[in-house]
C-alpha cells in the first residue's frame, strides 16, 4: 500500500501524459506531490522527508520544464531524487549509531548490526543504479535527447510541444517530431513501469535476504 502511495504522483503523471502530453503531465505531477504531502500532514501530523524532497525537486525541475518548454529538466528529476536518497543512506553509516534503513525498519525487525549495514549499502547501491538507469534511458536507451536536439536545430525553435506535432509541423519536421515524441514516450513508460518494476523486484529480493538473517543470533554475528 505504501509503495502505491509513493508512486501516486508517477501514476497520475503517466495518465496525464497519455491524455495531454508532458507539460500538462508535469503540472499534474506537481499538484499530486503537493496533495500527497498535504494528505500525510493532515492524517499523521508529519510528512516523510522523501515526499518533501520529491516535491521540492519536482517543483524546481518540473517548473523549469513547463517554463522553458523542455522535458529534459523533469527527466533529470528521478536521477537527482535517487542520488539524494543514496547520499542520505550512505551518510547514515558515518553519522549516528544506526543506519537509515535500521531507523526505518528497526521497530519491526530485530537483526544484528552487520546485517543492517549490508542492507543499508544495498539500498545505497540500488538508488545509484536507478539514477544511472534513468539517464541511460533518456540519453541512450530511448535516444530522446538526440532526437529532440535534432528537431530543435532543424526547426529553429527553442521549445516544442511534442504532443502537438500534427498541429505544429508538416513534412520532414512532422516526421522528426513524431520520432522524438515516440522516444519521449519510451522514457515515460520506463518512469512508471521500469522504475516501479525494479523497485518491487528489489523489495522482494530484500524480503528473501531478510528471511535468511532475521532469526540469526545477534551476538554470534557481531562477533563474526
Amino acid at each position: 500500500m505504501k509503495l502505491l502511495i509513493d508512486f501516486f504522483p508517477v501514476l497520475l503523471f503517466f495518465v496525464a501524459y497519455k491524455l495531454a502530453g508532458i507539460y500538462w503531465a508535469t503540472g499534474v505531477a506537481i499538484a499530486a506531490a503537493a496533495a500527497q504531502v498535504g494528505w500525510s500532514w493532515l492524517r499523521r501530523r508529519r510528512v516523510e522527508k522523501m515526499h518533501l524532497v520529491t516535491l521540492g525537486l519536482l517543483v524546481v525541475f518540473g517548473g523549469l520544464t513547463i517554463a522553458l518548454q523542455d522535458p529534459i529538466f523533469v527527466m533529470w528529476k528521478p536521477t537527482l531524487v535517487n542520488w539524494l536518497f543514496a547520499a542520505a543512506f550512505l551518510g547514515s553509516q558515518l553519522v549516528g549509531e544506526r543506519t537509515l534503513i535500521e531507523r526505518m525498519m528497526g521497530h519491526a525487525i530485530q537483526m544484528p548490526k552487520p546485517i543492517w549495514t549490508r542492507l543499508n549499502l544495498l539500498w545505497t547501491g540500488f538508488f545509484v543504479f536507478l539514477g544511472l538507469a534513468n539517464l541511460f534511458v533518456v540519453y541512450v536507451g530511448s535516444g530522446f535527447y538526440d532526437a529532440q536536439q535534432a528537431l530543435l536545430a532543424v526547426s529553429g525553435l527553442e521549445g516544442v510541444d511534442l504532443s502537438a506535432c500534427a498541429a505544429t509541423f508538416k513534412g520532414e519536421l512532422l516526421t522528426r517530431c513524431l520520432d522524438a515524441q515516440g522516444r519521449e514516450e519510451v522514457w515515460v513508460n520506463f518512469k512508471l513501469f521500469g522504475m516501479m518494476g525494479l523497485t518491487i523486484a528489489f523489495v522482494i529480493a530484500q524480503a528473501f535476504y531478510l528471511s535468511r538473517h532475521v532469526h540469526d543470533d545477534p551476538q554470534a554475528l557481531e562477533a563474526d
